[in-house]
């Protein structure tokens, strides 16, 4: 069957688009429940790696087989329906996944989930996907001599549109229509093509592909519309903003006392806001104890008192600045230009802090803040396993230091906690230690905030700003960080630095994470236990 050179290279195009944009939007799918990090990205490398090399060996061995380009688009139009169908099914497979294995699992959970949830969702999908290529060059091919420069041209071409569909979908589709929609538009384009192939490049009209073909679209068509209604979040009931940028999958939600935002997981927090003002019975709470630290009630202070918070997501910690310690000139860095637009919509940021969109690390280095000082700096920046390695190095914790004044505070919130020897929080806390000669630290709920300085009077400074503080419920909560900071000492540094070169902080941080989960759902598997599936049913 004779089919036209030029089709069958925009097949192999688009196919390579799709490829690379499956991938994507598999990140983007699986972040609010698994989070962003490296070891979710590598294990979709994996996955998807997988799943093109057993595609290209089926694929070429059903050319040489049955060389009829009928049975690969009918592969292509089975792929694109299979895609459409992800972001409507997926996030229920992927809820299926993790309450199963919770019941069985008890370590790696995250990476046993998060594989098996790959597995199951794009595969499939990606296997048909691969078989396209080995095919495609056997039917363009003429003869032997022009072998070479039909697969180079089909290799060129694979390659363009993969570059073109980790692109589109990274700066256009994800961050203005969403993950959902973007599954929709890069299915469509191959159920579009294969029934172009199969209504006019084929040159006739069969009526059973026809009705096929006619099934898969209206398929289709109906997941892009469910794609404009659907949410990640189905389990929230009071879900006030959803939405995706560059960077980050993005929730607001709230109850009855405060508003929540999260980013990249299913069930943490970046930043809240009580609706009646006030503390929040949070770690943003003990942040509070830098400013004092800093001497910001020091009757001998002189000019402004400035504040840096390198990772400002919504602002909690510098709307609390401003409530308990009045006027001060407070800079925020954020990554994500969408978070500083919810930031302002619904969280009410102040619009005397100063928001900059950069990453922390060339901020103080060399962006607005390299020329300046700053009384406290707070380092808000990880998330669960989630934490950059250049903004957890020796290299980093002294360029942080070099920003301070003489008498400043850097604050560090580790975001989880962990008394063992070697975690996460040993290997922050020794490296941190390394730079500043004054490192203390306190537990608050499920997070290990560590103060330092290069002033060995911090602690002197922060008992006596308490005395000075007029509102009870902060003082008390200052008092209780006081105490537990005497009563634990000063941080002794040990040997586990990290490093620009070797900082395995998400392999760490999964460790500590998996005990955290581990502890979570023994209370399941105990009901699961006595009274199995319907007891776990009735628990929700």
């Amino acid at each position: 069957m004779k089919i036209s050179k030029r089709f069958l290279y925009a097949t192999e195009f688009f196919s390579g688009m799709a490829v690379m944009a499956v991938e994507l939007g598999a990140s983007r799918l699986l972040a609010p429940y698994f989070s962003s990090s490296q070891i979710i990205w590598t294990i979709i490398i994996g996955t998807i790696m997988i799943a093109m090399a057993l595609g290209n060996v089926l694929g070429g061995r059903s050319a040489d087989k049955n060389p009829n380009p009928d049975k690969v688009y009918i592969r292509i139009l089975i792929a694109g329906v299979w895609i459409a169908l992800i972001p409507i099914v997926g996030k229920f497979v992927i809820a299926g996944v993790s309450l199963l294995l919770a019941l069985f699992i008890k370590k790696a959970f995250l990476v046993v989930a998060s594989l098996l949830s790959c597995l199951i969702l794009f595969v499939f999908p990606l296997m048909l996907l691969g078989s396209v290529s080995p095919a495609l060059v056997k039917f363009a091919a003429k003869s032997l001599e022009e072998n070479g420069r039909t697969v180079g041209s089909m290799s060129a071409l694979n390659t363009v549109g993969s570059i073109i569909g980790t692109f589109l979908p990274t700066f256009v589709t994800i961050p203005s229509v969403g993950t959902s929609v973007t599954f929709f538009v890069f299915a469509a384009l191959l159920i579009v093509i294969a029934a172009f192939y199969f209504a006019i490049a084929r040159g006739r009209i069969n009526k059973k592909e026809a009705v096929t073909t006619s099934a898969a679209i209206i398929v289709a068509l109906c997941c892009g519309v469910g794609s404009l209604f659907g949410s990640f979040a189905f389990w929230e009931k009071d879900l006030v903003y959803e939405g995706e940028s560059v960077y980050n999958y993005l929730k607001v939600y709230e109850d009855r006392n405060a508003r929540y935002f999260s980013t990249n997981v299913l069930f943490g927090v970046q930043s809240m806001q009580m609706k009646n003002g006030g503390l929040t019975g949070g770690y943003y709470d003990y942040d509070l104890a830098a400013p004092l630290m800093a001497g910001i009630k020091d009757e001998e202070r002189d000019g402004d008192f400035d504040v840096l918070i390198l990772g400002l997501a919504t602002g909690t910690f510098a709307t609390q600045c401003l409530e308990y310690y009045g006027e001060m000139n407070i800079e925020g860095v954020e990554i994500d230009g969408k978070i500083v637009d919810i930031a302002r919509e619904y969280f009410s940021l102040p619009e005397s802090v100063k928001v900059s969109v950069s990453d922390g690390r060339a901020y103080i280095y060399s962006g607005e803040g390299k020329d300046k000082k700053y009384d406290v700096i707070l380092v808000d920046a990880y998330q669960d396993i989630t934490i950059p390695p250049h903004m957890s190095s020796v290299e980093f914790f002294r360029l942080v230091g070099e920003r301070l004044k003489p008498q400043g505070v850097m604050a560090l919130n580790m975001n989880i906690y962990s008394d063992e020897d070697k975690s996460i929080n040993a290997y922050l806390a020794d490296t941190v230690a390394s730079v500043f000669p004054e490192v203390y630290d306190v537990k608050i709920g499920g997070n290990r905030e560590l103060f330092a300085s290069k002033n060995p009077e911090m602690i002197t400074k922060f008992e006596s700003g308490i005395e000075k503080v007029e509102d009870r419920a902060l003082k008390n909560s200052l008092d209780r960080a006081l105490n537990a900071i005497k009563e634990k000492g000063g941080y002794e540094g040990g040997k586990l630095i990290l490093t620009d070169d070797k900082a395995p902080v998400e392999l760490l941080g999964i460790k500590l994470v998996d005990a955290m989960i581990e502890e979570k759902l023994e209370y399941y598997r105990e009901i699961f236990r006595r009274d199995g599936f319907k007891g776990i049913w009735d628990s929700f």
